[in-house]
């Protein structure tokens, strides 16, 4: 089932992410991270792709067919464009169309120093435009609530992900968000802008300081006040630490259903304790014929 026509049916929705395992021992142990996800039936799961080489698309494409055959959960597979030419794309897509699998995340794909770029495809609105001619697939996007790390400023950044939406994204997954308010002013901007796609959050739950240390200077991402105080308090703790991590992810995707999000994508960094702490506390706010409703 596209992804798009999920959203036509349903007023808010619930989707994870979750990563091939680099290693062929451990993708056969992501059952028990999925097993604990799919119990909450949620609306699909992303496969994340890495840089360069076709084995990562592969691992990718794997994990994806999983996830629809063995668990019935629609599978929702990210392909980067940047180091990839049009016969390697053409190659990836004849693939993902031989599984059934309909939806794409395309991106460009962060610039890799040993895997040089081929400069075919830019930007992920220019893989988009090239698949949409040959395939029909749903795309998907993504989004920066506080702008791209390589863009210019904020007004630069919406009309890119404008010309983004116009190429061809139905749907359109947010970077980590650590701030509701951020996340609800972009929303709007976007809106302003003329994007319909619908805009929804990514929600990153803190189980590791030195982790997420790392990941906010590379994105970007603000450190609110209250999170800092969170991870300051309990970083040499990991039992706290884990704990007040969960509170703090599980309220803000209380929050942001409350104030009107159309949904919530989850990072799930392929934690079966991370996966089972989610469930046990969207339980009562998730129905899956329905989707997420503020408690």
């Amino acid at each position: 089932m596209k992804i798009s026509d999920i959203y036509r049916e349903k007023n808010q929705t619930l989707s994870f992410e979750i990563f091939p395992p680099k290693k062929d021992d451990e993708l056969r142990n992501i059952d028990e991270t999925l097993s604990v996800l799919c119990e909450l039936k949620p609306d699909f799961i992303s496969v994340t792709f890495g840089a360069g080489g076709s084995a990562n698309c592969n691992r990718t494409i794997e994990l994806a067919r999983k996830i629809r055959r063995d668990y019935g959960v629609e599978p929702v597979a990210h392909l980067t464009c940047l180091h990839y030419d049009k016969r390697e794309i053409d190659a990836f897509a004849k693939e993902l169309e031989y599984e059934g699998i309909e939806n794409i995340l395309a991106l460009r794909g962060d610039a890799n120093v040993n895997v040089p770029a081929k400069d075919v495809f830019r930007y992920s609105s220019d893989l988009i435009s090239y698949l949409k001619e040959k395939h029909d697939f749903c795309f998907l996007g993504a989004c920066y609530p506080e702008s791209h790390p390589e863009s210019a400023d904020r007004i630069t950044d919406i009309k890119s992900l404008k010309k983004k939406t116009d190429a061809g994204a139905k749907v359109l997954l947010s970077q980590m968000c650590f701030d509701n308010d951020i996340f609800f002013k972009f929303s709007e901007s976007c809106r302003i802008a003329g994007i319909e796609a619908p805009v929804i959050p990514g929600i990153m739950p803190v189980i590791k300081a030195s982790q997420i240390r790392r990941m906010v200077d590379m994105c970007g991402v603000a450190f609110p006040d209250r999170f800092r105080r969170i991870i300051d308090r309990y970083e040499n703790d990991p039992e706290a630490l884990f704990d007040a991590g969960m509170s703090y992810a599980l309220s803000q995707v209380i929050d942001l259903i409350a104030g009107g999000a159309l949904g919530i994508h989850l990072y799930t960094m392929n934690k079966p304790r991370v996966a089972e702490r989610i469930c046990e506390g969207l339980k009562n706010i998730y129905d899956p014929a329905t989707g997420l409703e503020a408690c």
